[in-house]
Parts: C-alpha cells; sequence; structure tokens
C-alpha cells in the first residue's frame, strides 16, 4: 500500500530512494538547485555508474548547479517545457510529492507526499514509471557547457566591450562573453538560461535492441532480461514479442527480413 509522507518524511526517503537505487532513478522537478546532501548522494551514484535521468523545467539553473552536473558522467539532464510535476523514482519505488528538488523547498516549506512501493502496489508504480517515461521523451537533452567565468576574465571582457563593443576574455581566450556577464564576478539569469539550452535538441531517434544496449553499456542478453524483467518484453515460442507496456514506454515492432524486432526511443531508461 502507499504510505503518506510528511515533510520530514518526504526529505528522508528521498535521500533513501537515491541511496537505495541500484539499477536506474529517475528525477523530475521543475526547479534544480540541490543541497550538498542530495548532490553526495547522487556523486556516489554516478560512481557506481547507475543510469541517472533528471528532468527540469525552469531555465534559471546556477553556474554552480551546471558546473557540478557537466562532470557527472551517467547523469543525463533534460529540460521540460511547462513541468509541474514533482517525482522521484528507482527501480524499486517511487515518490510523488509537492517536494522541488531545492534547497530552500527542502529546508522552509511545508510538504507531503506519497511513497510507492513497486512490490506491494505494481499497477500504480508502473502507471507512475510510463507517465515519468513520457515526460522524458517529451523533453529535450541537454548538455552542460558553461565554463567557469573568473573575476579576471569578467573585468577583461566588460573593459574590452566598452573600447570595442565586444566582450572577450583575455586571460584564456575563452568564448565571447558579451551576453553572459551582467556584472564582475557574476552570470545573469538570462544567460544561464541560454548556455543551459544551447545544446538542447530533441533526440526523438530509434535504436534497436542491440544498438540501445551499445548506448546504455549493456550487453544484448543483459538489456533482453531488463526489457522481460520490465515487462516490455514477453517470450512467446521462443520469440521476444513487444508488449502494451513496451508500446507506452515508446518501443515500436517492425517485421524485416529475419522475422520481428523491437525498436526503442535513444536515451530510453529501462
Amino acid at each position: 500500500m502507499a504510505k503518506f509522507l510528511n515533510s520530514s518524511g518526504t526529505t528522508y526517503h528521498l535521500e533513501e530512494l537515491i541511496k537505495n537505487a541500484s539499477d536506474r532513478l529517475i528525477i523530475i522537478s521543475p526547479y534544480l538547485k540541490l543541497n550538498e546532501r542530495i548532490k553526495e548522494l547522487l556523486e556516489d551514484r554516478n560512481r557506481l555508474k547507475i543510469d541517472i535521468r533528471i528532468v527540469y523545467g525552469k531555465n534559471d539553473l546556477h553556474p554552480e548547479e551546471i558546473n557540478w552536473l557537466k562532470n557527472l558522467t551517467f547523469i543525463r539532464t533534460s529540460f521540460c517545457k511547462n513541468l509541474h510535476a514533482k517525482c522521484y523514482l528507482n527501480e524499486n519505488e517511487c515518490i510523488i510529492t509537492s517536494l522541488n528538488l531545492y534547497e530552500f523547498s527542502q529546508v522552509n516549506n511545508n510538504e507531503m507526499g506519497v511513497l510507492i512501493y513497486r512490490n506491494e502496489d505494481a499497477k500504480l508504480y508502473a502507471d507512475t514509471y510510463e507517465e515519468a517515461q513520457r515526460i522524458i521523451r517529451i523533453s529535450d537533452e541537454v548538455r552542460m557547457s558553461l565554463e567557469k567565468v573568473h573575476d579576471s576574465d569578467n573585468k577583461s571582457a566588460l573593459n574590452n566591450g566598452s573600447n570595442n563593443g565586444v566582450n572577450k576574455a583575455s586571460k584564456n581566450g575563452s568564448r565571447n562573453t558579451s551576453s553572459m556577464l551582467s556584472s564582475a564576478g557574476k552570470v545573469s539569469t538570462d544567460s544561464v538560461a541560454s548556455n543551459a539550452t544551447e545544446a538542447a535538441t530533441p533526440n526523438y531517434s530509434k535504436l534497436t535492441t542491440a544498438k540501445l544496449a551499445k548506448e546504455l553499456g549493456f550487453k544484448t542478453q543483459e538489456l533482453n532480461d531488463k526489457l522481460l524483467a520490465a515487462g516490455y518484453l514477453i517470450e512467446q515460442e521462443g520469440e521476444l514479442v513487444l508488449t502494451d507496456t513496451g508500446r507506452a514506454a515508446g518501443g515500436t515492432s517492425k517485421r524485416g527480413k529475419f522475422g520481428e524486432f523491437c525498436l526503442w526511443d535513444s536515451g530510453m531508461v529501462v
């Protein structure tokens, strides 16, 4: 049965959910400004090569968040316009809550949520997981690329901008920063939004199971086992057949000269 969570319970179980993730972790939150404890837990999961997807909805990421995220190989971030949902899942449980993954919200607000265990309420967990996958599919994956701008670079850029109309970082030959500088040592909100999404491109390509396995770092048989366990495939007369759950997760079935085969969304979390 689902379990009700108050403010402290939500924070506690969210940390436990992240800490106990051993296969996958999905974080959906409009705001993304993490406290040190959450960062520490995510860094630990990243070291263990857990597949982590973070979907956020506000284009006001701080420079320190961007620089932190871009160094974590197994965390992929996506931007979803008009996102208001807050949902956190690993392979065994999920939390649906009012709690944003935002430091102020975690410390100061009165929150509540519901904890769902997969082994106790499989249908409710599956419905939540499928909706999380849908949000991932409609989101644009973002490659974090903002470089840290030092004070000395800022001053040089501002001085050159006043003389030449073009701001340049003179110390290390970095990119033009004319749209990034609002004052020495600071990055404007609009500039952060621009840099955070400059490389965001929708990823609608379909991959065969073998190619998806390669993308995710699995052997094909390992991925097939995961797809079977998730209910996306079933085995019939020695062949793997796509289920309705698999179609809801973005899978499609095609027929080739060697029989039926499945295609999946690139970047799909299994």
